[in-house]
């Protein structure tokens, strides 16, 4: 395979890993490093440097696939990292960082994670890397979150999401909503979490993400379980639980499994929540994913430590829950705090009071540090920016929009005429007595045409079609419209002239000019090819006006429309033939006319006609 076809694969597993096809992309991946392996390419750089990228994506694929497989993310990111130093490429060096940074947090070692995070943060505001600076903290900010410091990870999220939104990263976007979402769960404010959320919804359906699609509707699911509304809650849950059977995804089961036992839980079905609690240790375990394994352990304990349950039982709650706050201190994560408090009305129980006093001290100053009115205060303060630059992004819009109108209305319709739109007309019909109109085609375009390439035969047209329109705005004409190579043109409308005859008769004049075509058009022409035009030309009374109301278009009808249309097409090639009545509009001093004998035009009869030419 080639550098390009390498290259090109990297950039589909990349692409599949965004849509949440783990599997797809590694499988992609693999090919791409057992190619490499095997066969280096002549320049040792640029095959260290492909291996780099497809083992960055193989450590992406290993950690979303949440299968236990952050031990080999870890190695695949390592040596993605050492490749890119030893190929001295200061961008990729830059994503192996944060696929390592991924990697650790995944392995749920938060400290690295985010030292690692902030190296690669650091490398890509000095790259200039837009993309990849919101990406690192979209990631920082997920580990903030896991580590109980939701004002770092609010923070991180709003700065990512804006740039997601500008660079119009519908993935990622649709990631940090999420996230969003959850930091307004946990802060109580459910009504902007079900709209974060849905929103997530809606972007991950719309790239067909079906991981995702069943994660959001999880959480929402576990908004509904928050408002005490556990039919809702079960309801999305079970219709998550299905979509991650179809695509065989164990992470996010174990994730849904526990939130079901909590359900449960708040039904005072202790039996039933028993169940799911430790079918959710037995995924997390089963994964290795040991944040997981200490909220599962939590719940077991707490449910041992409950009376009511027909399973109490003191001892068991005790190992649970010391199990679980032993992994939790063990990974730094203070949000999970719960089992300190049932811990102390435990010993309370049992009549330990400095045990039950010292789990309560622990308690207290967890909660106080994690849980505190500043944070919802910024919380407010940041949404309130939200829908604040919402709205001024909005009348940006408009107002672009708006602008973009007037400049196409001007490109397509006469000044005078887009003017009256602007100002509110839609239907404009306008009578003018006095006008002359313009048919003018290039004599054998098909043929010419149909020797040139696409493009070419594009340009040519724009070329003629442009200098014919300066020529119209030389004279004070208005170019009506374009038909194939035939073009039309009127004088006297919309804006009215007296001497319109004569003002049309010169721009036809300077129509049959020599017409200098650039280069690259010429080379394009069979050689020897001449083309000439013919022009045709009439006065007389006609009615103009807009037609349309999604695709406006100003034209012009009447009787002078179709004498000036037959002329063209009863003419002969490099001339101008006009009407007897346009003859004696003009001043015979500024043309010379040849009659023609008289001839029977369709539609017309028997008229005498002429060939208009300069004043000798």
């Amino acid at each position: 395979m080639t550098h390009e076809q390498l290259q090109s694969l990297i950039d589909q597993a990349e692409s599949e890993n965004y849509k949440g096809h783990f599997a797809e992309a590694e499988k992609i991946s693999n090919e791409v490093i057992s190619f490499l392996r095997s066969n280096k390419l002549e320049d040792y750089t640029t095959s260290g440097l492909l291996l780099s990228r497809a083992l960055c994506q193989l450590a992406f694929s290993f950690r979303k696939r949440g299968e236990g497989l952050g031990k080999e993310s870890l190695l695949s990111a390592e040596e993605a990292y050492r490749l890119a130093l030893e190929a001295g490429s200061p961008i990729d060096v830059t994503h192996a960082m944060m696929a390592i940074g991924g990697s650790h947090q995944y392995l749920s070692d938060y400290t690295l994670s985010l030292d690692w995070y902030a190296k690669a943060l650091a490398m890509y505001e000095e790259l200039g890397d837009t993309l990849g600076i919101a990406k690192i903290k979209l990631y920082s900010g997920i580990t903030y979150k896991i580590l109980g410091d939701y004002q770092r990870a609010l923070q991180h999220y709003s700065e990512s999401m804006s740039i997601f939104e500008e660079l119009g990263a519908t993935s990622l976007l649709a990631d940090v909503t999420g996230e969003l979402a959850y930091i307004y769960k946990i802060i109580g404010s459910l009504d902007i979490a079900l709209e974060y959320y849905g929103h997530s919804l809606s972007l991950f359906k719309e790239i067909g993400y079906s991981r995702m699609i069943a994660g959001m509707t999880a959480n929402i699911g576990a908004v509904y379980m928050e408002q005490k509304d556990s039919e809702k809650a079960l309801e999305h849950f079970g219709n998550a639980l299905s979509i991650l059977e179809e695509i065989g995804e164990k992470h996010f089961k174990a994730v849904i499994t526990w939130n079901i036992g909590v359900v449960y839980f708040g039904l005072l079905d202790y039996t039933a929540a028993m169940e799911y609690f430790k079918r959710s240790l037995a995924m997390y375990e089963h994964i290795d994913l040991q944040n997981g394994i200490a909220t599962a352990l939590g719940g077991v304990g707490e449910l041992y430590a409950n009376e009511m349950y027909e399973g109490y039982d003191a001892e068991k709650a005790e190992e649970y829950l010391l199990k679980s706050i032993a992994i939790n201190d063990k990974l730094g994560l203070k949000a999970e705090y719960d089992q300190h408090i049932i811990l102390t009305e435990l010993y309370s129980k049992q009549k330990r009071w400095e045990e039950a006093f010292a789990m309560f001290k622990t308690y207290h100053n967890l909660e106080k540090e994690v849980q505190n009115e500043h944070l919802k205060k910024q919380a407010d303060k940041l949404e309130n920016e939200r829908q604040t630059a919402e709205r001024e992004k909005q009348l940006a819009i408009e107002r672009t929009r708006a602008q973009l109108t007037e400049e196409i209305l001007y490109k397509t319709l006469p000044k005078s005429i887009a003017n009256r739109v602007i100002q509110g007309e839609n239907r404009i019909a306008d009578h003018f007595k006095n006008t002359s109109v313009l048919f003018a085609d290039v004599v054998g375009f098909t043929g010419i045409s149909a020797k040139m390439p696409p493009e070419t035969v594009l340009r040519f047209m724009n070329f003629l079609f442009e200098h014919f329109d300066s020529l119209a705005e030389k004279h004070g004409c208005e170019r009506i419209k374009t038909i194939g190579d035939g073009y039309m043109a009127v004088c006297g409308a919309p804006i009215e002239y007296d001497n319109h005859a004569e003002r049309l008769a010169f721009m036809a004049l300077d129509m049959m000019e020599d017409i200098q075509l650039p280069e690259e058009i010429r080379k394009h022409l069979p050689t020897g090819t001449v083309f000439h035009l013919r022009i045709g030309l009439h006065c007389g009374e006609i009615t103009a006006g807009l037609i349309g109301t999604g695709k406006l278009a100003y034209d012009i009808y009447g009787d002078a429309v179709n004498t000036a249309a037959r002329m063209e097409s009863h003419g002969e090639a490099g001339k101008i033939h006009v009407s007897e009545e346009f003859r004696y509009a003009v001043s015979e001093s500024l043309f010379t006319f040849t009659e023609r004998s008289e001839m029977n035009i369709k539609g017309k009869g028997m008229m005498k006609t002429y060939f208009l030419e300069k004043a000798q």
